[in-house]
């Protein structure tokens, strides 16, 4: 009935039209919603970009700034004042409207208002010159315009904040009162899908914690071992203690990249996609602070810049990063520049902070006539303490020793070809190591010439020698060269054609694995470089990664999915090269050893240790076999207790066997089929014999 109402009514309307033929107005489609409609989509999906422009009730107020302390001069002065003033604040932005507030007989005030293109500028603003000793009787204080709402509604009575209940996160260091000093290591696999923590005892790895969806890319440690970072779409989270429970979330969405400071106090996030979101306030890089949570400073990031975009100093005293013909230093905990400036430096291409100094070592390249240069600057002085230059420079790689006692910078120079007096072509590329004795009196630099192109280069950790694989595969080599004190590093040994790409020193030094990852098969070959001595080789086929354990006891060696799509796995081995350990993991992706911090022992007493470590070895050597022999104990044990349980079994249904027995013969006619024989020649045994076929084929050797 309704839906025949409804085509009345649609018929009436079109009787009506056409007794309206003159009506322009009533053949014009209808566009009003229907009684009760509801549009489900928002006016941010329909007209974002439209929106994030139109203006806000802040707009033009958070872009002003307010400085106090400025000199009061008169009207005589103020048009100096002003140039002198509009000179350092045009640092910061693109000022759009000043304005001097002045006394009745023309001075001025002694504060003035300065209004920027945006509201980042006034924050640098803020940031920069707030404390600025302008000369020896007036210091700004600056303030944003917006702050005076803040102060405004500070309550006049004071009232205690409400106490936070204590959070027991546990001891985070728990790992290190390990009786047998067994390290951690972490394993992802599954595609990401699964995560577990192990501790390495002998001879089979104990699994400490396992869980589904822990991450949803990969896991980091911290520097010092204390916290396990996972990755999520909404942030980042660690977690810590003997239960690996939450200590703090970071929300951070589409996060990629995260970098702790050396000391664990700040931890940096990137979200490449971030900047694109429509906010005023820079969102792609974030500092936090790791102990509270709270978010310390923002930045804008620049695609140009490689990962990691800022660098720390060893003690988390300083950041720095570089820009286009600058170098900015910043410092904790203000997270301002150091200063209040940057650090013009024209042509910067690349920089380092020392391992264990602040000190930072920074290349610069040719320009015309100006050559190019490595310079060490020691912080906060911004004294230049070594500048060497360099010539006919293509590229430079800079390497600090993680002592810090020296640096090499890797230099790709032009082999320079003259034709005439007018006309100097570069040939081919050779190379040069500089290396800087960072301890020696005025740094002296030191170099040494390698004519074949380097694959790779690293220094011993703990010593004075550092390694270099030269030469294009399959004939790469692999030279070996000690530094010493007032002389020029000598090579002690090399390799001739040794198939390898990458290598890596054990944490204590000494001790150096030569691989050859992805595309050379995983070859493997463990060095004591002691007397260079090839302890073993061996293969670890299309192994992407080698990793060694915090003391240098173990390598551990992966096929990672994220590399390879088929046989992933990670091998564990000792540090002499002998495999314990072949685990296959499904769409194994990931492991990492769990750090652990510097130790507490002076030099001197871990040098003495060393020394007597063949006193202690044998007592190592026996706790190891009653380990093993703990472990044989405790698989005998678990063979007689499945053998116990067999026989229990077997006694029970024995026991019902026989009950069985007189229903048994009862149901088969009161005959006893349960004996072979049979009871009373009621059964006879039959033997048949078949015969099926014989060959015999003679094999010649």
């Amino acid at each position: 009935m309704a839906r025949r109402k409804e085509n009345d009514r649609a018929q009436q309307n079109n009787d009506d039209s056409d007794s309206n033929p003159n009506d322009e107005l009533e053949d014009e489609p209808n566009f009003d919603d229907p009684e009760g409609y509801e549009d489900d989509i928002s006016e941010q999906d329909l007209m974002g970009d439209l929106i994030r422009q139109r203006p806000k009730e802040t707009d033009g107020v958070e872009s002003i700034v307010v400085i106090d302390g400025v000199p009061q001069v008169g009207t005589e002065r103020i048009e100096k004042l002003q140039n002198v003033l509009r000179k350092l604040f045009q640092k910061f932005g693109k000022i759009t409207n000043e304005y001097y507030p002045l006394n009745a007989d023309g001075s001025t005030k002694g504060h003035v208002f300065i209004e920027y293109s945006n509201a980042n500028e006034a924050l640098e603003v803020l940031k920069g010159t707030n404390g600025y000793k302008f000369d020896k009787n007036h210091t700004f204080t600056v303030n944003l315009l917006t702050d005076f709402e803040k102060y405004n509604d500070i309550l006049d009575k004071w009232e205690n904040p409400i106490p936070q209940p204590f959070k027991e996160q546990g001891c985070l260091q728990y790992y290190l009162l390990d009786q047998d000093a067994c390290d951690q290591f972490s394993v992802v696999y599954e595609q990401g899908d699964k995560v577990a923590v192990y501790l390495n005892t002998q001879p089979e790895p104990s699994l400490l914690e396992e869980r589904p969806r822990w991450t949803e890319t990969l896991v980091r440690w911290s520097p010092l071992g204390t916290y396990l970072a996972t990755f999520h779409a909404k942030g980042i989270a660690l977690w810590g203690g003997e239960k690996f429970q939450q200590i703090v979330r970071f929300s951070h969405p589409g996060v990629q990249f995260i970098d702790f400071s050396p000391c664990e106090k700040y931890l940096v996030s990137f979200s490449p996609l971030a900047d694109s979101r429509a906010t005023d306030e820079p969102q792609a890089i974030i500092i936090w602070d790791v102990l509270s949570g709270l978010k310390r400073r923002a930045f804008n990031a620049d695609k140009s810049q490689a990962l990691p975009i800022f660098k720390w100093s060893h003690d988390d005293k300083y950041f720095a990063r570089m820009g286009i013909d600058m170098l900015s230093v910043y410092e904790t905990p203000s997270f301002g520049l150091l200063d209040k400036k940057s650090i013009k430096v024209q042509g910067i291409r690349d920089f380092a902070w020392s391992p264990t100094d602040n000190t930072i070592a920074y290349w610069v390249g040719e320009e015309k006539d100006t050559p190019a240069r490595v310079t060490l600057l020691e912080l906060p002085s911004r004294n230049e303490v070594r500048v060497k230059n360099l010539f006919s420079v293509a590229d430079c790689k800079m390497y600090w020793q993680k002592s810090g006692d020296y640096l090499c910078v890797k230099v790709d120079r032009y082999a320079k070809l003259r034709k005439d007096k007018s006309d100097i072509k570069y040939s081919g590329i050779y190379y040069n190591l500089e290396v800087f004795h960072m301890r020696e009196k005025q740094i002296p630099v030191d170099s040494v010439e390698i004519k074949e192109t380097i694959q790779a280069f690293a220094w011993e950790p703990v010593g004075s020698k550092f390694a270099v694989i030269h030469g294009e595969p399959p004939s790469t080599s692999v030279s070996f060269f000690e530094v010493k004190t007032g002389q020029t590093p000598t090579m002690v040994k090399k390799y001739e054609r040794k198939p390898c790409n990458q290598l890596y020193w054990a944490p204590s030094g000494q001790f150096i694995v030569l691989a050859g990852l992805r595309a050379m098969s995983g070859t493997l070959e463990f060095v004591d470089t002691h007397d260079f001595t090839v302890m073993n080789t061996g293969e670890h086929f299309m192994a992407t990664d080698v990793e060694w354990d915090p003391t240098g006891r173990y390598v551990a060696t992966a096929v990672s999915w994220w590399g390879h799509k088929v046989d992933n796995a990670y091998w564990l081995w000792s540090f002499q090269g002998r495999i314990l350990k072949r685990v296959a993991l499904d769409k194994f992706c990931q492991l990492q050893w769990r750090p652990r911090p510097p130790s507490l022992l002076p030099a001197q007493q871990i040098k003495d240790i060393k020394k007597s470590l063949k006193k202690f070895s044998a007592q190592f050597e026996v706790k190891d076999r009653l380990k093993m022999t703990k472990a044989s104990k405790e698989l005998v044990e678990k063979r007689r207790k499945l053998m116990q349980e067999y026989e229990d079994l077997r006694k029970q249904k024995q026991e019902e066997y026989d009950a069985q027995r007189r229903r048994r013969i009862e149901l088969r006619n009161n005959v006893d089929t349960d004996e072979t024989e049979g009871r009373g020649g009621e059964l006879e045994e039959e033997t048949v014999e078949f015969f099926i076929k014989e060959e015999t084929t003679f094999i010649d050797e």
